[in-house]
């Protein structure tokens, strides 16, 4: 059974924040698959469920950013699962708003929740979508921009690209993420179309 992740902050103020991408993912997959995130323990919010044949289970952290890992070792204690099941889904500053890019392994990159797990869970070897957010206006503090709610022109094209994170997560499951990967890592043109 796989878990899939989506990294946030919870509460209303950082609910539509560039920094709160995973969690909007891990979302629009429950409603795609019909997947209720209803279940609350102790640092998690979760619903079990299937995309097409394979059982799931969408997690969201109850903890902040910086603790990610504390609920990811929580899931693993309920369902019985380990690294090689775990896929997280997080904010990249590095990629321009929308691409998507898989990664295995590697560092934190600077991101508080993968760094959290990484220290949490004792090594890195899970699967990453990573979903770009851009980099800040310059002379902004990154930490104060991946906090800001989303503009107009990013709530604009929002949809298109949770449907397109969603789709690769289901692709993964389903044909490997070396498919996922072919399809879904394009680059995205200044009119925001996929090339």
């Amino acid at each position: 059974m796989k878990i899939i992740v989506g990294l946030g902050n919870p509460g209303v103020r950082y609910e539509n924040s560039r920094h709160n991408i995973g969690f909007l993912v891990v979302d629009r997959i429950a409603k795609t698959n019909h997947i209720s995130l209803s279940t609350r323990l102790s640092k998690i919010l979760y619903g079990l469920g299937w995309i097409d044949s394979e059982r799931v289970v969408l997690l969201k952290p109850t903890t902040f950013m910086n603790r990610s890992g504390e609920a990811v070792i929580k899931a693993f204690h309920l369902f019985g699962s380990g690294t090689e099941d775990l896929i997280i889904i997080h904010d990249d500053l590095d990629l321009p708003f929308g691409r998507l890019r898989f990664k295995r392994r590697g560092g934190d990159g600077g991101h508080q929740g993968v760094r959290s797990l990484i220290d949490s869970i004792g090594g890195n070897k899970f699967l990453r979508l990573k979903v770009g957010i851009g980099r800040p206006p310059r002379g902004m503090d990154p930490a104060e921009y991946v906090l800001e709610t989303l503009d107009k022109a990013e709530q604009s094209q929002l949809g298109e690209i949770l449907s397109g994170a969603a789709e690769a997560i289901r692709v993964t499951l389903i044909e490997g993420v070396d498919r996922a990967m072919n399809r879904f890592q394009k680059k995205r043109s200044n009119n925001g179309t996929l090339e």
